[in-house]
């Protein structure tokens, strides 16, 4: 995956975890989750993950942690 796809991805990532952030941290992150679960493709989710577990550079704290509760559920670790 191209660095800028990642970035993209990233920044796709951050600004849904935005649109949950007044929401209490455990549902905001569901919430995010879910979001993501339902309108990413699988390639997508993966390739954000494989990019969380290299560092996740540019993630933010709430991104990271809706995108690592996907973790268990895409078989990827």
């Amino acid at each position: 995956m191209s660095d800028d796809a990642i970035k993209t991805l990233t920044r796709m990532a951050n600004q849904i975890a935005i649109a949950f952030r007044n929401e209490p941290p455990e549902k905001a992150a569901a919430d995010a989750a879910e979001h993501i679960r339902l309108y990413w493709t699988r390639k997508m989710r993966a390739d954000l993950l494989a990019h969380a577990g290299a560092g996740g550079e540019g993630l933010e704290p709430l991104a990271r942690a809706a995108i690592e509760s996907l973790r268990p559920h895409m078989g990827v670790r």
